[in-house]
């Protein structure tokens, strides 16, 4: 069997395209509930949000790099987790923080935040995390990865679609309000789409390898929803607080992650194994953390 290194999944021009387009409305479909508000919430919790940013961008990043460093899995296995955790947190946070009664406020502020903050964290980081690891950096190496060709990638991807669609709120805000749920659960579907889309281009290569990452992406996946929660228990956050911390840096922007692997690495087969099935785990953990943490305090307000 040929390793999953050299292998590069089938996925076409078009295909490419609709994964653009499709980023694109999901990432509008998020911005019709932000607001300018959501951003001054950095000021109402400003510890919250910083320790948020921080699990997202520096704490899940060095903790990635910890579990390639004695793990040693497969290099394009190690470059598609650092891409995944190079990722913002992904569209379906809020709804999770939501269920998992935690702090809706600090979700939705992060989720603003965050967002901004991948145009230039997410290339930074993984430019630097793979750099520092020698079987990805040479990966890097033979891709030829232009920091600014990503940058530019991301500001189109994430950055145009939330101004149009925050844009889009402030001139028609009841035209928003009644869309936002549609597009919201829609981006789900969406998603599911372009990973089902994915899957069936190259059916052959995932059920041959895809084993070999199961158990990879559920660490890596428990991790980040762990390390989460425990920083914001480090810096003395509430509960709330600590749930929506866990849920935003363990639920991850697989979606991104697919289209630069894509667009950037010809699709490189073990990259987009593991972010395609992060895309599918994170939903499944997410929901069951959320469930949860909802039946614990049921529970405990109803006795």
């Amino acid at each position: 069997m040929e390793s999953i290194d050299n292998i590069t999944l089938n996925f076409s021009d078009e295909n490419i395209f609709i994964l653009n387009i499709s980023l694109g409305i999901i990432m509008f479909g998020v911005a019709l509930k932000l607001t300018p508000d959501d951003f001054k919430m950095v000021l109402a919790n400003p510890l919250g949000t910083f320790v948020g940013v921080l699990s997202q961008f520096v704490v899940l990043p060095f903790l990635t790099f910890l579990i390639i460093w004695l793990l040693e899995p497969r290099p394009s296995f190690a470059l598609g987790m650092m891409m995944v955790a190079a990722c913002p947190g992904g569209n379906i946070s809020n709804f999770f923080s939501a269920l998992a009664k935690g702090n809706i406020a600090l979700s939705v502020s992060l989720t603003a935040i965050s967002s901004v903050l991948a145009i230039f964290m997410t290339p930074i980081n993984l430019a630097f995390w793979a750099s520092m690891y020698q079987p990805t950096a040479q990966l890097l190496t033979e891709v030829s990865l232009n920091f600014w060709d990503v940058l530019k990638t991301i500001v189109i991807i994430l950055g145009i679609p939330i101004i149009l669609g925050m844009t889009f709120r402030h001139k028609f805000p009841k035209t928003s309000q009644k869309l936002h749920p549609y597009m919201h659960y829609g981006s789900i579907l969406i998603f599911a789409a372009i990973v089902i889309l994915a899957f069936t281009a190259n059916i052959d290569i995932f059920l041959s390898y895809i084993h070999m990452v199961v158990l990879l992406v559920f660490l890596h996946n428990a991790v980040a929803l762990t390390s989460g929660y425990q920083l914001g228990k480090v810096f003395g956050l509430t509960e709330p607080d600590r749930r929506s911390l866990a849920i935003e840096t363990g639920i991850q922007n697989s979606g991104l992650g697919l289209l630069l692997i894509f667009a950037f690495f010809q699709g490189l087969g073990g990259m987009a194994i593991v972010a395609a099935w992060w895309g599918i785990w994170h939903i499944i953990s997410g929901m069951s953390l959320a469930y949860w943490w909802n039946y614990r305090v049921s529970t405990v307000t109803a006795k």
